[in-house]
């Protein structure tokens, strides 16, 4: 919180108003170190990432995902999430480089695949998410022989 505090600081010293400050949540969860959601004012951030890589995720993190809403506030809501503005905040105001992306090392999780056939000898594997959507109602085609796949009701470890 310190830090997001310094970060709104300087911007409101540089850009002469006052900004108000964001929700933060720790209960960001996977691949992403942070996220910004700009019309909700709100900063979820990796509890696991920060706890296994403070001192980077203090100095490159927290200000990637407050620039976002900062670059939001100023220069509205048309601006590209990486674009040029979102950069100046970045360089200009944090003096720190524009990254997009974090290079912490991230554990893929071994997650429950779907098993599906049709006329190829190989099952596909579905995501959950993707196995979840078949049971909604949508329904999915094989790209080598056209047929439409079709659960075995079987699941295998990705």
């Amino acid at each position: 919180m310190a830090r997001l505090e310094e970060c709104y600081r300087l911007a409101e010293e540089r850009f002469e108003r006052k900004f108000e400050r964001p929700r933060v949540d720790l209960d960001l969860r996977g691949q992403k170190a942070g996220v910004a959601y700009l019309g909700r004012n709100l900063l979820r951030f990796n509890a696991q990432m920060y706890r296994d890589h403070s001192e980077d995720f203090l100095l490159q993190t927290v200000p990637h995902e407050v620039a976002h809403l900062i670059a939001h506030e100023v220069f509205g809501a048309r601006i590209r999430p990486h674009g040029r503005e979102w950069q100046a905040v970045m360089t200009d105001l944090f003096k720190l480089p524009a990254t997009r992306c974090h290079d912490y090392p991230v554990q893929r999780r071994r997650g429950t695949r779907y098993l599906y056939r049709c006329g190829c000898p190989a099952h596909v594997p579905f995501t959950p998410q993707r196995h979840a959507l078949v049971k909604r109602g949508r329904r999915y085609q094989c790209r080598l022989c056209g047929d439409m796949l079709h659960f075995t009701g079987r699941q295998g470890a990705a």
